[in-house]
């Protein structure tokens, strides 16, 4: 769901902070350029960041993260459990919602009948999730085609706040942004007020486009 992130070994508080914080100022610049509101949630993606590293995220002042894979969302909670909200942005198998769900606020990456049906059976009230929208048609790419996304929420038993998407790798960021604004139209017209849009190479694009939650990585830990 994120793009390929690695960390250097021994992350420093000091450096990831004064990184976040850049990215914290563009996020507001781009949401200027826009005419809206800076409400942008940074989301760290940590697929890459060892559990002993974690301390670090949090001195440096980030409190959301968003991990791709059960079995480390379980040893990362186990270790820093209420130090951080948790989301889950990786590909969701249906029989992994039993394990993430326990943890996570939200989960991003909806796309399939049968992670519906589970999210129903161990879901309650309190469970909220993205759809995740497959703008490019890539057929590389896991989400639902726009067309099938109003069906989808519809079906769904516990409650859709937003979508999400990830547009194709690009070198320049301004080719993702009929993607993003492709996301955030639907999500208008279905009115969800939750878009997950834009990684490193691209958030401030998204952020223009109307992203409510970015999902970096790369740029917090260089």
């Amino acid at each position: 769901m994120t793009e390929p992130e690695r960390t250097e070994a021994g992350l420093r508080a000091e450096r990831v902070r004064a990184n976040l914080e850049e990215v914290r100022e563009r996020i507001t610049a781009a949401a200027a350029r826009a005419g809206r509101p800076a409400e942008v949630e940074v989301c760290a993606a940590t697929k890459y960041v060892p559990v002993q590293e974690m301390d670090a995220l949090a001195q440096a002042g980030i409190a959301l993260v968003g991990e791709n894979r059960a079995q480390d969302l379980e040893a990362k909670v186990a270790a820093h459990g209420r130090r951080f909200e948790w989301d889950f942005i990786g590909h969701l198998q249906s029989r992994k919602v039993k394990r993430i769900l326990p943890h996570v606020r939200l989960i991003h990456s909806v796309a399939s009948d049968s992670a519906l049906a589970q999210l129903a059976r161990h879901g309650d009230a309190g469970t909220e999730i993205l759809v995740e929208v497959n703008t490019s048609g890539e057929a590389s790419k896991t989400g639902l085609a726009p067309e099938e996304v109003e069906a989808f929420v519809a079906r769904s038993e516990v409650r859709v706040t937003g979508l999400m998407t990830m547009p194709p790798l690009a070198a320049e960021p301004e080719r993702s942004r009929p993607h993003f604004a492709a996301l955030r139209e639907l999500a208008e017209r279905l009115g969800l007020p939750r878009l997950s849009m834009g990684t490193t190479q691209d958030y401030e694009v998204a952020v223009e486009e109307g992203a409510t939650i970015v999902r970096i990585g790369t740029v917090l830990y260089r």
